[in-house]
């Protein structure tokens, strides 16, 4: 939107400051017209297997699209035959059968070198028995596994009532999106098997006898309990005995059709997509069917074509990009008034939610308001990209009374609905309030590690950064409580963990940067822990890395590859506890100096991003180029090189009358 001549600032000095204009015009020059930033979202291989796979479920198989995802699959393959989650990891059992699957339904030959390796593999990490449920019941669809060593997923489910202890909205809602339209699914039981020669019958091994992990006697009584609720409910199905069936499925298709308004697809998000395009098939829609296409036409919105390959984003990341992009550019010395800067804020104002959501149905009493992650997503608003968005606007000048009234007010509706939801631990989850009910993640089909949504170290911090912004007095009950949280949840060796940011370097950084706006003491022997902890983990070339890894394994904590994005992150958090002098921060920022490439960005090789810990990770293309330019003007706002009042809030807070007005 801005061309880079329009910003450049008059004879800077140093190394740092150049870097910072460089970085900043890089920005600029990706702003679109509208207003707002979008930087490319990358997941893993399951999203273009899982695309096949619908594609041949809808009769869509011999199009050029399959086999430009095919072309993808095996460019990601490992040498080592299988499938990663991330860039730095291992083979993967459930992305490299569906991988593998794909390839066949491609016309790939069984004895082809790529595919004999792959099979060699899948078979080493366990085959189809190894794989998680959601996988199981994709290849169930296709007659590659039995639909009974699938767990059942009743669309009864969405009859429960609120008060029952394994309704939906106990659920994640991201889980919710995804297992309503799975339940439609697994109740029609569709079988859609592939030409003769392209199933899998070669991943299948015996079943191994596994080790038993470390269980608690509750957990292991309430595994015991789900498996014979399975059981239960799997003999039920095969006598016939559903006598609210078809009650069920109708108050499903209300349940998905009312969420798909005002929604780039379910959720916004791909497999909620998916699973919805699959299921109207199941309950009869015609391909031709305005809705069917509709769905159609969100997954090719997610579409990337390069160079003979076609791969998927599993959502769009606009709402985030902009505030942060916002955020950095602030820091970096643009002006509040400046017109890019006005352009985002009234880009993002127009994104604000304005009807309730899922969310009510925990909160009750909270008022209407907050933003979402994507383009469109009504009736999910999340904390996360709230406090981010609150933060950005809290920087940002608007021309005229009637634009910054439009500013404060919406500011003062997001402000009271992310008090709202506060959890009693002090802490926010992403999506809903007290959705942390332990027992869920024992049912068969938990297995993707995500079925709630507690509260967590980042987005806690992030929301404190947001309310002092916005004025919060330090001494506020709602930041003395997130403190509380912050402090209960510090690891002992003064780390805190990272739910959407890999991983304890992310959720480090933003717990310190939360606690430097409450005057907490940072110099007291538990933060300096935390920044010992930081030094410790540098690695020799300056920067600092993490590998997803550590969500698995706790002793590779701080552990990986150096990325320009994490090196932002630490230097932040070390700069959030006053070092801004110490040999460790001026090695990472020579790091930042030395890598930042000649248009002024840098690159991410390694992906930094958390989906769901364990399972899906992700990559934001724009990481590398907002935090780095943001942890560059901390530093230079604390040597003197930029502006001090650099990213300062201006007329940000909402006042007191219009937070009461709100709540009231």
């Amino acid at each position: 939107m801005a061309t880079s001549a329009s910003i450049r600032e008059t004879n800077l000095q140093s190394p740092v400051d150049d870097a910072i204009e460089a970085a900043r015009d890089a920005l600029l020059i990706q702003q679109r017209p509208d207003g707002h930033w979008r930087g490319e979202l990358e997941g893993d291989t399951i999203l273009e297997s899982e695309y096949a796979l619908t594609l041949h479920f809808l009769g869509r198989g011999g199009e050029p699209r399959m086999h430009q995802l095919a072309e993808f699959l095996r460019r990601r393959q490992l040498p080592t035959g299988g499938w990663a989650a991330y860039p730095g990891g291992s083979a993967e059992v459930s992305a490299s059968v569906k991988a593998y699957f794909v390839l066949k339904l491609a016309g790939d030959a069984l004895d082809a070198p790529h595919m004999r390796l792959a099979s060699e593999r899948i078979r080493e990490l366990g085959g189809v028995e190894a794989c998680n449920s959601f996988t199981r019941i994709y290849l169930a669809i296709f007659g590659q596994c039995r639909w009974e060593d699938c767990p059942a997923v009743p669309p009864e489910l969405v009859l429960l009532p609120d008060w029952a202890p394994f309704n939906i909205y106990k659920m994640s809602s991201w889980s919710r999106a995804i297992v309503v339209p799975l339940s439609v699914i697994w109740a029609h039981r569709p079988l859609v098997p592939p030409a003769a020669g392209a199933g899998i019958e070669e991943l299948h091994v015996p079943r191994r006898a596994a080790a038993s992990p470390k269980r608690s006697l509750r957990e292991r009584a309430w595994r015991r309990f789900f498996a014979m609720a399975n059981a239960l409910l799997w003999g039920l199905e095969k006598a016939g005995a559903r006598p609210l069936r078809r009650r069920a499925l109708a108050a499903c298709e209300r349940w998905i059709h009312e969420r798909l308004e005002l929604s780039d697809g379910l959720g916004a998000i791909f497999p909620p997509i998916i699973n919805t395009l699959i299921a109207f098939r199941c309950l009869g829609y015609a391909s031709d069917d305005p809705r069917v296409g509709r769905q159609e036409r969100e997954l090719e919105r997610l579409e990337i074509e390069e160079d003979g390959a076609v791969h998927v984003e599993p959502c769009l990341s606009p709402v985030w990009d902009t505030a942060l992009a916002i955020v950095a550019l602030a820091e970096s010395g643009l002006a509040p008034e400046h017109p890019a800067l006005q352009a985002a804020a009234r880009w993002l104002l127009d994104k604000e939610v304005t009807r309730v959501g899922d969310w009510r149905r925990a909160n009750p009493d909270g008022p209407v308001g907050g933003w979402f992650f994507e383009y469109a997503n009504e009736f999910y608003p999340d904390t996360d990209d709230t406090a981010e968005v609150l933060s950005a606007l809290a920087r940002v000048r608007l021309p005229a009374a009637a634009g910054e009234e439009r500013r404060r007010k919406a500011v003062a509706r997001g402000q009271a609905w992310l008090l709202s939801m506060q959890n009693r631990d002090g802490g926010w989850g992403a999506f809903d309030l007290g959705c942390d009910s332990e027992v869920l993640t024992f049912v068969p089909f938990a297995d993707h590690n995500a079925m709630i949504d507690p509260s967590c170290e980042d987005i806690t911090g992030r929301s404190i950064e947001a309310f002092a912004s916005l004025g919060m007095a330090p001494e506020a009950p709602e930041m003395r409580r997130a403190v509380g949280f912050l402090r209960a949840k510090q690891d002992a060796d003064g780390t805190w963990y990272g739910r959407w940011g890999c991983n304890y370097i992310y959720g480090t950084w933003l717990a310190l940067r939360g606690l430097r706006h409450v005057d907490e003491d940072l110099r007291a022997p538990r933060y300096r822990r935390t920044l010992d902890w930081l030094r410790r983990h540098q690695n020799p070339d300056g920067g600092w890395g993490e590998l997803p890894l550590s969500y698995d394994d706790p002793s590779t904590k701080g552990r990986g590859p150096t990325t320009p994005s994490q090196t932002a992150w630490a230097l932040m958090g070390l700069l959030a506890a006053g070092d801004h002098s110490s040999e460790s921060v001026r090695r990472g920022i020579d790091y930042l100096l030395r890598t930042q490439r000649e248009d002024g960005t840098w690159h991410d090789e390694y992906w930094t991003g958390t989906g769901f810990p364990k399972v899906f990770y992700l990559k934001y293309h724009l990481y590398a180029l907002y935090f780095p330019l943001w942890a560059l003007s901390l530093y230079a706002q604390a040597t003197g090189g930029t502006p001090t009042n650099a990213g300062e809030p201006v007329a940000a807070v909402s006042n007191e009358r219009d937070l009461q007005e709100v709540r009231s």
